[in-house]
C-alpha cells in the first residue's frame, strides 16, 4: 500500500510546473525583455534590477525610491563598483522621469559620467557589446537636456535647455556648473535658445538622421545681430530662421573621487555640428551626438517663406521681408557660414517655389558624412514670376559677388569646382551659368546695338547681367531636373501666359529700364516690349523666341550637365511627360547623363531623384574638371 501511494505521489508531480524552468517566447519578445530600459518603459533594465534584488530593494524602490537611492549611494566603493553605478544612474533616470525633479535628471548625468571617465580611479570595466556601456551615454546625455531644462515648459513643448551658471541642487550634494563662453558664438552671432532634439519627433521628412555619441544634441537659434567686431566670412549669406545643430557637454572633473563628498564641479561646453564631430575625454577619443534632421525639421517649422510661395509668384518681393536686414539681399543664401575647402552646391528652385522645397535633399546631403565633409550647401531665391534672363542675372551676379567676398585671393580651389542644380525654371537659371549667348538676347529686343544705346549705368547694368551670358568659370557641373529647356506645356497657351501678365506685378526696375531704353532709342522691338513685358510664364513659352535662342545654345564643353526628367505613367519615354514638362522638352543632348524618374514634376524629392544626385556628387569628387584636363 505505501508503494502505491508514493508512485500516485510521483505520477502526480510529474503533471505541475517545476520551481525552476523557463518558457519559451518569440523574437521580439525575447528582445524586448532583456533589452528593457528606464528610456524605453517606465521599469529599469534587468542589469539594474538585479543590483536591487541583491541587495534587497528591489519592493522597497517602488515606495521609498529616495531612500533606496540615498543607500546605494552611500554603499559606493571608492572605485570599480560599475554594476552599481549604471544602477544608480538608471534608477536616478526612472525617478526623475516620474518626478520631473531636475535634482535626479543631473544625478543621472554624474553617475553615467562618473561610470564612462572614471578618471585616475581605474578603466571603465564595461565592454563596448555591454548594452549598458551605450545606455550609460544615453542616461547622461538626456540627463543634461532634461537637469538644466527650462523649469516652465511642460511634458508637451519643446524642451529649452538653459545654460546658467551656478549651483545645482544634486540628491546627494551640489554640482557647481560654469558656461565656457566661447562656445556660444557661431558665425559671429550669438547662440541662443538651445532646444533639445531627443525630446522632438521629426514630421515631413523621409529619413531621420543622428550621429549618436556623447553630448545632449540641442538645435539653437542665432541672435538676431551679430556681436560686435566677430563678423565671420560668409554670416552675410545665412538664411532666415537659421537652426544650428550642436551638442552640449557637461565636462564633470573628477567625478567618480568626489561622488563620496557631494560636492562636484563642472563646465559646459557647446560644440557646433560644421565645427566639432569629436572631442577627448581622458584620453579618450569621443564623437559628438547630434542630429542634422531635428534641427532642419525645427527650422522649417511654421516657416512664413510656405505661405508666401503663391503671393510671392504674383507680386513679388515678399520673400524679401522674411530675410533679415543685415544678411545679403540678392537672393543667395547659405545653411553655415562659408567653409574653405569645401565645394558650394547651389540649389535653385522653379516656378511658385522657395528654396523650402528642397528639404528632403538637403537632409539626405547632410546626412550623407563624406557629402557633409566635402561640400557646402547654399541656396537661391528669386522672384519666379520675373522674366527669366532677369533672374538668371541675379543668379549670376550673386554667385560672382558671393566668390568675390568669400575667396578674394583665389586661394580656395574648391569655390573653383561649383555645382549647381536647378528645378524646373530653376533649371533654365542655372543653364545660364554655362553658357556663351553672345548678343543673341539682345538682338532679340533690340534693332540697335547695345554699346550705342543711351541709358543710366543703372540700366545699362540691369540689361548687361540679364541678357549677355559667358560661362562662369567657378561653375563645373550642371543639373538640371524636369527643366522645360525648350518650354512647359501650360506656357504654351497664350491665354495662360496673357492671365500670368494681367495678375504678375514685375519689379520697376524692369519696367523702368525697358522704357527708358526704349525711349531713348526709338526702336520699334524695344516699344513692342514695353508694351507688354514678358513674365517667366511668357519665357517659358515653347514658341518664345528667347526660349528658342536659350535651347540653341549648348552648355559650354567645359562644363559637365546631367538631366533628371521625370515622366509620368509607364508609357514610352519618349512621348511621356511630368504633367508639365515634356520629356522631348526637358532632354538635351550634350548631357553626360539622362536618369528617368516614374514621377510628377516635382520630383526633387523623390529618392531616385537624390540618388542620381548623390551618385553625381561622388563622381564630382573623383572625376578631373574638364578644364584641368
Amino acid at each position: 500500500m505505501h508503494m502505491v501511494i508514493c508512485a500516485t505521489v510521483a505520477l502526480s508531480l510529474q503533471g505541475c510546473a517545476t520551481p525552476v524552468g523557463s518558457n519559451p517566447v518569440d523574437i521580439q519578445t525575447g528582445y524586448r525583455l532583456n533589452t528593457v530600459s528606464a528610456l524605453s518603459t517606465a521599469e529599469a533594465s534587468e542589469p539594474t534590477k538585479t543590483v536591487l534584488r541583491r541587495n534587497g530593494l528591489l519592493d522597497r524602490f517602488e515606495t521609498e525610491p529616495e531612500t533606496v537611492l540615498a543607500e546605494l549611494h552611500a554603499g559606493l566603493k571608492p572605485n570599480g563598483d560599475e554594476d552599481k553605478l549604471f544602477a544608480l544612474a538608471e534608477l536616478s533616470m526612472l525617478h526623475a522621469q516620474q518626478t520631473n525633479d531636475h535634482a535626479f535628471f543631473l544625478a543621472s548625468s554624474v553617475y553615467a559620467w562618473s561610470l564612462l571617465f572614471p578618471g585616475d580611479t581605474g578603466g571603465i570595466q564595461l565592454k563596448a557589446s555591454d548594452p549598458r556601456y551605450r545606455l550609460a551615454y544615453d542616461f547622461y546625455n538626456q540627463g543634461i537636456a532634461q537637469g538644466l531644462a527650462d523649469p516652465e515648459d511642460d511634458d508637451q513643448g519643446e524642451i529649452e535647455v538653459i545654460l546658467t551658471p551656478g549651483d545645482y541642487q544634486l540628491p546627494f550634494g551640489k554640482l557647481t556648473i560654469a558656461v565656457d563662453e566661447s562656445g556660444l558664438t557661431w558665425g559671429g552671432y550669438k547662440l541662443e535658445h538651445f532646444i533639445s532634439t531627443a525630446s522632438t519627433e521629426v514630421r515631413g521628412l523621409r529619413n531621420r538622421y543622428r550621429m549618436p555619441g556623447l553630448g545632449a544634441s540641442l538645435a539653437a537659434s542665432i541672435a538676431a545681430r551679430q556681436e560686435t567686431g566677430s563678423k565671420t566670412v560668409g554670416t552675410d549669406r545665412l538664411g532666415p530662421r537659421i537652426k544650428v545643430p550642436v551638442t552640449a557637454v557637461l565636462h564633470l572633473s573628477d567625478a567618480r573621487r568626489r561622488l563620496a563628498s557631494g560636492n562636484l564641479g563642472a563646465h559646459i561646453q557647446i560644440y557646433a555640428a560644421d565645427q566639432v564631430l569629436e572631442i577627448t575625454v581622458n584620453g579618450q577619443p569621443q564623437s559628438l551626438e547630434y542630429e542634422p534632421t531635428a534641427a532642419l525639421a525645427l527650422q522649417l517649422q511654421d516657416n512664413p517663406i510656405y505661405a508666401l510661395e503663391i503671393a510671392n509668384f504674383f507680386s513679388g518681393g515678399l520673400f524679401d521681408s522674411i530675410v533679415p536686414q543685415d544678411r545679403a539681399q540678392d537672393g543667395l543664401l547659405t545653411l553655415r557660414p562659408y567653409r574653405p575647402g569645401k565645394i558650394p552646391i547651389v540649389l535653385v528652385h522653379g516656378t511658385a517655389s522657395s528654396p523650402l522645397r528642397w528639404a528632403e535633399l538637403v537632409n539626405e546631403l547632410e546626412g550623407d558624412p563624406l557629402i557633409r565633409e566635402r561640400f557646402q550647401i547654399w541656396g537661391f531665391m528669386y522672384d519666379s514670376a520675373n522674366p527669366v534672363p532677369y533672374s538668371a542675372g541675379r543668379l549670376r551676379t550673386a554667385l560672382q559677388k558671393a566668390v568675390m567676398e568669400f575667396d578674394p585671393e583665389g586661394k580656395d580651389s574648391a569655390i573653383q569646382r561649383m555645382v549647381v542644380i536647378g528645378h524646373s525654371q530653376g533649371g533654365l537659371l542655372t543653364k545660364t551659368t554655362a553658357i556663351d549667348t553672345g548678343t543673341r538676347f539682345w538682338d532679340l529686343i533690340s534693332d540697335k546695338p547695345f554699346n550705342e544705346i543711351s541709358v543710366s549705368p543703372e540700366t545699362r547694368q540691369m540689361l548687361q547681367e540679364s541678357l549677355f551670358f559667358k560661362p562662369l568659370p567657378f561653375v563645373k557641373r550642371v543639373v538640371f531636373i524636369s527643366t522645360p529647356q525648350h518650354g512647359a506645356m501650360a506656357a504654351a497657351y497664350d491665354w495662360v501666359t496673357g492671365l500670368v501678365s494681367r495678375l504678375v506685378k514685375l519689379p520697376s526696375t524692369v519696367v523702368k529700364g525697358i522704357a527708358q531704353a526704349a525711349t531713348s532709342s526709338g526702336d520699334e522691338k524695344l516699344n513692342r516690349l514695353l508694351h507688354r513685358p514678358p513674365t517667366a510664364a511668357d519665357n517659358m513659352n515653347p514658341n518664345n523666341p528667347g526660349l528658342k535662342a536659350l535651347a540653341s545654345i549648348p552648355v559650354s564643353p567645359l562644363v559637365r550637365a546631367h538631366s533628371i526628367i521625370a515622366v509620368e505613367g509607364d508609357g514610352p519615354v519618349e512621348e511621356g511627360d511630368d504633367g508639365v514638362v515634356a520629356y522631348k522638352s526637358a532632354h538635351i543632348d550634350e548631357a553626360v547623363s539622362e536618369k528617368i524618374i516614374r514621377w510628377g514634376h516635382s520630383c526633387q524629392d523623390q529618392p531616385e531623384a537624390i540618388e542620381e544626385i548623390r551618385r553625381i556628387l561622388m563622381e564630382h569628387l573623383i572625376l578631373p574638371d574638364y578644364a584641368s584636363r
